[in-house]
């Protein structure tokens, strides 16, 4: 163990001073090649160290994935507020939410994406108002009876439950097409373009493709890159038959027609693959097909991005996955699916959960050619109330009827008796994840996407702490001390989300990484880097290393440190100190197992220190005693895009 100052301001790439010291786990780093620091010494920077850079030296923070009242399931259990008001209270303001309650965010946010259900977008809307053409259907009268006998909620689960097994009455359903269908595409639009201020907040143009068969979550997110210009050409398609379908490679048709038509971009956003039963990620057949060339380089085009953390849990890892990961066991949906009308079984894990995707993308590589699971991370809310409150002290729930109130912490979220199995899920399971962040070089739908297309993005469970990560063969220890890190990083390696290939003979990858905290915020814990690979039996294998730890802690020879930075949560009063933790750490890490013959991929995860959840805040407020088995801590985390290294076939 070496101590020394961490010396990174990760925004700029500059020096920052008076942080804590932060002990760093040091190793063996290898020694530079002469090529690659002849690109840096040959060239004598001018006078001003931040002059003519082209690198991204911003991370922008945001939410790709928010519902409305345009949303079928969003309006159905009261939301009220729409796109407009999901633009406004990203960008700061003040607003009254759908429960009447003032709230504002902490911190804007930079970038935001309403992605409203495309199946029966904006019925509820109408149905609230009354509209004569609803009125005139038999089924429709009656839910509009029950929502003004104040039984809005019973029509609520009525209608979620008939829409998500396919059961829901044509005569009532919102599809492409159609007038109403179109009027409420064409005004999501607009609230888009109303909000998009380039330079200042950028608005995207989405909306989530929400596939599920008989209950099991395979939804997508599609974010344009383009305006009204070119999205306005088009309506969304939907899933449900005979309009639409629930096969993935129905919409991945979709998006090849879009782009053809327009000269656009759009891309795919998967997330929920907890909710999926095992259908996330197929291995060898999906919809009836084997998987070939045409599935795996298929989605590979048009699905760069995993939504690894949001309301409805976090989707990196699983205990019985990783048993030997004890930070695993984080913010679990694991009961069923989406609407519990199907029970979990361990079978179906490994096709669920982002670590094993990516492993299992390699080995999918090595029998086409192309990994389907090469995938970066971010995280969103996936909020249905359209307010984007992923802060644990400001969390306005997942739906209009879980907005903060003395009951929430003893509701369901989904009751036993409305579920074919009997599970449930309760209120106090939803968690207050997550944010998406990218680093981009200025806050544009052009530049972002862009970002987001090359995965140079990471996912956090809502904290804003700093993340960057360089992979490369050249990378030294002196490189963490560097005035500028991020220029290191852009010159001898390649960032997040990136890609090595054929290792140097007799050298292993080595990495810069760094960490800073939230500035309003915990601090760090550690920092780890997870590495997969396949081995030469043809297994997956993973590990863990602990590459830089706070508080003097040791890491020991296998790489882990098995010392808790300990706690400062007082959970009466929801409170925390920054007495333990460190507040910035940077380190160069080498690979002690490498073997240059096997496909692998490296991420990195960041832990804060433990700090109050959103539960304990509810229960210091409105004096509510918690539920057995509630938890009152969390530590909040991040998940960067994976370096991949590929070696020479």
């Amino acid at each position: 163990m070496k101590y020394r100052p961490a010396i990174i301001a990760i925004i700029t790439g500059a020096l920052s001073v008076g942080i804590t010291a932060v002990p760093v786990f040091a190793q063996d780093a290898g020694q530079p090649d002469a090529a690659a620091l002849a690109k840096i010494a040959n060239k004598k920077p001018g006078y001003s160290p931040y002059a003519g850079r082209s690198y991204p030296v911003r991370v922008f923070w945001g939410d790709t994935h928010v519902h409305t009242a345009t949303s079928f399931d969003a309006g159905a259990f009261g939301a009220t507020l729409g796109p407009r008001d999901a633009y406004r209270f990203a960008r700061g303001e003040e607003v009254n939410s759908n429960s009447g309650q003032a709230v504002k965010m902490a911190r804007p946010l930079d970038f935001l994406a309403v992605t409203d259900h495309s199946d029966n977008m904006g019925f509820f809307p109408d149905l609230m108002s009354g509209k004569q053409e609803i009125l005139a259907i038999p089924l429709g009268r009656k839910w509009y009876d029950m929502v003004n006998a104040g039984k809005g909620a019973d029509v609520g689960i009525e209608a979620f439950f008939a829409l998500f097994q396919g059961t829901y009455p044509k005569e009532l359903m919102y599809n492409p097409g159609t007038r109403r269908f179109r009027r409420t595409w064409d005004d999501n639009i607009a609230a888009a373009e109303q909000y998009n201020d380039p330079g200042r907040f950028t608005a995207f143009i989405g909306y989530e493709w929400s596939a599920s068969v008989k209950g099991s979550n395979l939804h997508r997110n599609v974010i344009f890159r383009d305006g009204a210009a070119k999205a306005s050409l088009v309506e969304p398609i939907v899933t449900n038959p005979p309009v639409g379908d629930p096969d993935p490679a129905f919409l991945w048709k979709w998006m090849e027609a879009y782009e053809k038509k327009t000269g656009g971009s759009v891309l795919a956003i998967a997330h929920n693959g907890n909710l999926s039963n095992g259908l996330m990620f197929p291995m060898i057949e999906t919809f009836g097909k084997k998987l070939d060339a045409d599935y795996v380089e298929t989605r590979a085009r048009w699905e760069r991005l995993f939504e690894v953390t949001q309301t409805k849990g976090t989707s990196e890892a699983h205990p019985f996955l990783s048993p030997n990961d004890e930070f695993a066991d984080f913010e679990l949906w694991d009961k069923g699916n989406l609407d519990l009308s199907a029970a979990k079984t361990k079978e179906m894990l490994q096709h669920e959960y982002a670590r094993e995707a990516l492993k299992n993308g390699l080995k999918l590589e090595q029998q086409f050619g192309t990994n389907p699971y090469k995938f970066g991370m971010v995280g969103s809310t996936d909020t249905h109330t359209a307010l984007s409150s992923a802060e644990e002290d400001n969390f306005f729930g997942k739906m209009a009827t879980a907005e903060p109130s003395a009951e929430r912490l003893t509701n369901p979220f989904l009751s036993a008796k409305m579920t074919k199995t009997g599970l449930a899920y309760m209120d106090w399971e939803v968690s207050a994840s997550g944010r998406a962040a990218v680093w981009a070089t200025e806050n544009t739908r052009e530049a972002i996407w862009d970002a987001m297309e090359r995965k140079e993005t990471y996912a956090t469970t809502g904290t804003r702490m700093i993340v960057r990560f360089f992979g490369g063969f050249d990378f030294e220890p002196d490189d963490a001390n560097d005035r500028m890190p991020a220029r290191i990083g852009y010159t001898k390696g390649v960032p997040m989300g990136g890609d090595l290939r054929n290792a140097p003979k007799g050298k292993s990858p080595t990495f810069l990484v760094a960490a800073l905290k939230d500035q309003i915020g915990a601090n760090l814990d550690r920092i780890q880097v997870i590495k997969g690979w396949v081995g030469k039996d043809g297994k997956t294998q993973e590990r863990i290393y602990d590459v830089a730890v706070s508080g003097g802690r040791k890491i020991d020879a296998d790489g882990r440190c098995d010392t808790s930075v300990g706690s400062t949560v007082d959970v009466a009063s929801a409170t925390w100190t920054n007495t333990i933790g460190a507040g910035e750490m940077i380190t160069v890490w080498k690979d002690p197992d490498f073997d240059p013959a096997m496909r692998a991929f490296y991420y990195v995860r960041v832990i804060e220190i433990p700090t109050p959840r959103w539960t304990a805040y509810d229960a210091k407020y409105y004096g509510t005693k918690p539920l057995p088995g509630t938890p009152m801590v969390v530590t909040e985390r991040a998940y960067t895009s994976p370096i991949w290294y590929t070696p020479e076939e």
